[in-house]
């Protein structure tokens, strides 16, 4: 079940999102589109971290989003595209209209099954849906650390697990690809980061400070960051491809 809370916690960060959250490496695109499309759709856009990459893939780009802040952001760095405010379970494009709908680092929000209708919908025939969530690297001890620190109830995976499956309504499974891939971060920027993950925008003052804190205690204690300005952060992109059934 979808926490609404966390949910909604989004719908007032913008600028924040883009600057600090990480983008997505060029092979995660490539494993959903091989070749050139006519139209796709990005679904929960965002700010347009993954919208720039279908930008070069298809002759239309449509980007759904329900934040107005965030679409702000996406509209100035992607003019071309076209943008809509929208969520998944009222997906505001015509039937059958887009070739291929992707959703990155989102579909752990929607209510799936109306969300699959809605996407089905929206796909000509044999059309591509694309997953795609990124996640720490379990090699990279001190972010495993942190992201405990954000979600201490689950697993860095978990959200990706609980909500790709073989199966969802309407669609055949088709492939599972993990794309390796590492940043250059400062310190001061990987702790920004966290105040955009909706466990730190959900939390009080104090709860927050209190986790920033675990945070910063991290850093200091691990080898590998201690006294360190800026460091590389090893990531892994999960994509998970499905055809319109």
């Amino acid at each position: 079940m979808v926490d609404e809370t966390l949910a909604k916690s989004f719908l007032n960060v913008g600028e924040e999102y883009d600057r600090y959250r990480p983008g997505f490496p060029v092979a995660a695109a490539d494993a959903i589109i091989s070749a050139a499309v006519e139209a796709a759709l990005d679904l929960g856009a965002g700010t347009g971290k993954f919208t720039e990459r279908l930008v070069s893939r298809a002759s239309r780009v449509i980007a759904v989003e329900p934040s107005e802040q965030m679409l702000a952001v996406l509209r100035s760095k992607l003019p071309a595209v076209e943008s809509h405010v929208g969520t998944a379970e009222g997906i505001p494009v015509a039937d059958a209209s887009v070739d291929v709908v992707t959703v990155a680092q989102a579909f752990h929000w929607f209510d799936r099954a109306p969300a699959c209708a809605e996407i089905r919908r929206v796909l000509v025939p044999g059309g591509t849906l694309g997953l795609l969530w990124n996640h720490s690297d379990a090699r990279c001890t001190w972010d495993r650390a942190c992201h405990r620190v954000a979600h201490p109830a689950v697993s860095e995976t978990d959200e990706t697990t609980s909500s790709a499956a073989d199966e969802l309504p309407g669609f055949t499974f088709v492939a599972h690809t993990e794309v390796a891939w590492s940043e250059r971060i400062t310190r001061a920027d990987y702790i920004a980061r966290w105040l955009t993950v909706s466990s730190f925008l959900a939390a009080s003052d104090d709860e927050c400070a209190r986790m920033v804190a675990e945070v910063e205690r991290i850093l200091d204690a691990d080898p590998d960051t201690a006294g360190r300005d800026e460091f590389d952060l090893p990531q892994i992109t999960d994509v998970y491809v499905y055809r319109a059934s």
